[in-house]
Order: structure tokens, then C-alpha cells, then sequence
């Protein structure tokens, strides 16, 4: 079971402290998740390359936990104007130098940028080159400017609607271009609270089983009391369900994958083993079919 997108757990937030990354895959483990992509929220390149080294320098001696099978870079490439509960502050536009170092064997895995930013498509272009995976998210992208970013190379829509200007019937946005696209993976949070059960249940019937990844978008509170905890240096408030910033703007979830998967079946009435596969071979898929552009090998799931 894959999480292509989990922030921290255990009380351990990724962008902060990258070098918890296996005390974060310890706690994953008992969420059901087998493998994992560890996020990295709108990070610092100083960052980015901390993070990397962690992941090269492989697991500790006895490691049981989740396999991270690469950072997902989420950031500073985004909209400031869609940032959600990124730091704006970190926002940065798009440098094809900055990730020309990128790629599965140094330690990046995927990244979400918004498509629609000056420079971005050469970002794209670059990062395909390498055989990172491009998503596109915390975006304000036209439906053209969307297929644009897909023509480039994008193959996948981070938390779909979130962060994004909203699906219209004249204006469908980069959420309209994502449904109506065979490249595109869509991945959602069904945590009851970042999509309506109903529009995750439409989103199935529309993209099909697959083209449906689920996420949990996890931050550090997963696994731990509720109460104050933080997401890349900002304060989020976490009850039993759901993690905020003092504004009230959601930030990640608190769910498990496994969680996740039932709240896909019950959402949509689909069985547990057709929920599955929006964690294994939807999932899977995707991280295949970009592989390294090199010829070098990739690590796949276990």
C-alpha cells in the first residue's frame, strides 16, 4: 500500500526534521502503508538536499518500517495565490537550475509545481528528463494552460480541487483538464473534510478505477494525542479529525492510509479490494512509468 504523499506522522514533521524520515516510516507502518513517498512542504533547497542525503544513506540497522521510495518535493514552485498552508514566504518561480540535480537515484522522486507560473513548462521538461514524476497542484491554471503543462510532461494532479481554482462549467480549470485527461493520475484526501464523500464518489465514476490514487497528505500529528503540532515551521491545530491553521485553513489530515482506503469504499460503494487498488497498483503504476531517464535502476514498492 502507497502513500504518495505524507508529510510527517509521529510527531515528526518531514520538511522540519528530514532526518526523522525512518521514525516517520516506523509509525506509517502500523497505518498500513507499506510504501511511501516522504513530502518535503515548499522546502529551502538547503533542505531539499538534507532530505536527500537521508534517503541515500539508506535505513538505519533493523529498519521494519515503511519503504520511502523517494522525496516528493511539493514546492516552491507554486500559486501564491492557491498556497494553502504553505508558507508564501517560501515561494519561489520556477529555476530549471535549481532541480537539475533531481532524479530517483539522488534521492527525488516527484514534484508538484504549478504549470501555470512564468518558466514552469522548462521546469517540467527538465525534471521528465531526469524521470521524476511532475504533478501539478496549488494552482490557478486555466483549463489550456493545465493541458499545456500536460503536453509538457505533467502526469499527475495533486489532492485534486484543493488548492486549486474551482471546477466551473464554463472555466473547468486544471481540475476539469485533469478529469478529462487519459495521461493524467488524479490523486484525492478522503478524509470526509478536504473533498465531499460525494465528489470523491463522482471523481471514480468519472476518471474510472484507473486513474485514482488516494492520499492521506499526512502531517506529524498522525499516531499522536490531538493538540498543537507543525507543518514546515507553522503551527497547525489537530483535534481527532482534522489538522488546521489558526485560520481555520486545513492543513494535511490525520489519517492512515488504511483508513483512507475504507473511507474510499464506504464514499463511493465500491469493495475493499476495489479500493485497494487506488493504493497499490494505481499508485504503482504511476511511479513505473517514469522510472529513471538515465537507465539507472529505480526502487519499486515491495
Amino acid at each position: 500500500m502507497i502513500d504518495l504523499q505524507v508529510n510527517g506522522a509521529g510527531g515528526f514533521d518531514l520538511t522540519d526534521d528530514p532526518e526523522r524520515l525512518w521514525d516517520v516510516g516506523a509509525v506509517l507502518a502500523r497505518h498500513g502503508t507499506t510504501a511511501f513517498l516522504p513530502t518535503l512542504v515548499s522546502p529551502s533547497w538547503a533542505t531539499v538536499d538534507r532530505a536527500r542525503s537521508v534517503l541515500l544513506a539508506g535505513a538505519p540497522d533493523g529498519y521494519s518500517g515503511a519503504t520511502p521510495l523517494g522525496w516528493h518535493v511539493e514546492g516552491p514552485f507554486l500559486s501564491p495565490a492557491r498556497a494553502g498552508a504553505h508558507d508564501t514566504a517560501m515561494l519561489q518561480a520556477p529555476d530549471p537550475g535549481a532541480v537539475a540535480e533531481w532524479s530517483p537515484v539522488t534521492g527525488v522522486r516527484m514534484a508538484t509545481l504549478a504549470p501555470e507560473l512564468p518558466g514552469a513548462l522548462s521546469v517540467v521538461e527538465a525534471l521528465v528528463g531526469n524521470g521524476v514524476i511532475v504533478s501539478a497542484g496549488h494552482s490557478t491554471a486555466t483549463f489550456d494552460e493545465a493541458r499545456a503543462g500536460f503536453d509538457a510532461g505533467i502526469r499527475g494532479v495533486t489532492h485534486l480541487f484543493n488548492a486549486m481554482s474551482p471546477l466551473e462549467h464554463r472555466d473547468p480549470g486544471l481540475a476539469g483538464a485533469a478529469l478529462a485527461d487519459a495521461r493524467v493520475t488524479v490523486w484525492l484526501i478522503p478524509d470526509g473534510l478536504h473533498v465531499h464523500p460525494a465528489m470523491v464518489s463522482i471523481v471514480r465514476r468519472a476518471v474510472g478505477p484507473d486513474r485514482l490514487a488516494i492520499v492521506t497528505d499526512a502531517i506529524a500529528a498522525l499516531g499522536v494525542p490531538p493538540g498543537r503540532h507543525r507543518l514546515a515551521g507553522r503551527l497547525v491545530d489537530c483535534d481527532e479529525t482534522s489538522a488546521r491553521l489558526p485560520n481555520g485553513t486545513l492543513a494535511g489530515s490525520v489519517i492512515g492510509l488504511e483508513q483512507a482506503m475504507q473511507n474510499l469504499a464506504e464514499f463511493t460503494g465500491c469493495s475493499i479490494a476495489e479500493a485497494r487498488l487506488a493504493v497499490t497498483v494505481v499508485p504503482e503504476r504511476l511511479l513505473a512509468a517514469a522510472g529513471d531517464a538515465s537507465g539507472a535502476r529505480v526502487a519499486s514498492a515491495p
